[in-house]
């Protein structure tokens, strides 16, 4: 769908990838980030790998056409500076645009950044009403596969996370 957008000679060939400069690449509990990111659909044209957050892979490339997330998870923005939708790419292939996304403004991302998953003391408070106030129910470090066995019944209005991810 980007080709519908933009007039340039695609290639048959993937290309060189493109290492922009990376940190240590480490996330929490000790997760490597890798993400590949294409210049057309398909996985086709320039590369660029990334392995920590990127402000604007524009620099890099004209346009991202499909990505590939070898190890993450990754947030990818509409825009350079890490604005606009955001878009969580977990491991996996995004041939194109509509595999991120299914919303017809946002057909491209500019800036990436790690989702870094923190799986020490997780803290969340849920809120009955609106602006924090209301019943509160503290969920810590373990799933809760229902609400409901919590008083819960109806309505969650509002979330605060206290610690973790």
């Amino acid at each position: 769908m980007l080709l519908l957008f933009f007039r340039d000679k695609m290639t048959d060939k993937q290309g060189t990838p493109d290492q922009l400069p990376a940190e240590k690449g480490q996330g929490g509990a000790g997760a490597t980030y890798k993400l590949a990111v294409f210049e057309f659909e398909n996985f086709r044209g320039k590369k660029v790998e990334l392995s920590s957050e990127c402000k604007d892979v524009m620099e890099k490339m004209q346009r991202v056409g499909s990505i590939i997330v070898e190890s993450g998870p990754w947030v990818g923005y509409e825009r350079p500076g890490f604005t606009g939708e955001q878009f969580v790419l977990e491991k996996g292939e995004y041939p194109r645009w509509s595999t991120w996304t299914n919303c017809l403004n946002s057909y491209s991302l500019s800036s990436f950044k790690l989702l870094k998953v923190d799986s020490a003391d997780h803290k969340l408070h849920l809120f009955e009403n609106a602006v924090f106030e209301g019943r509160m129910m503290e969920i810590v470090d373990d799933d809760v596969p229902s609400i409901w066995a919590y008083g819960f019944q109806d309505r969650v209005a509002s979330a605060k996370a206290i610690n973790g991810t």
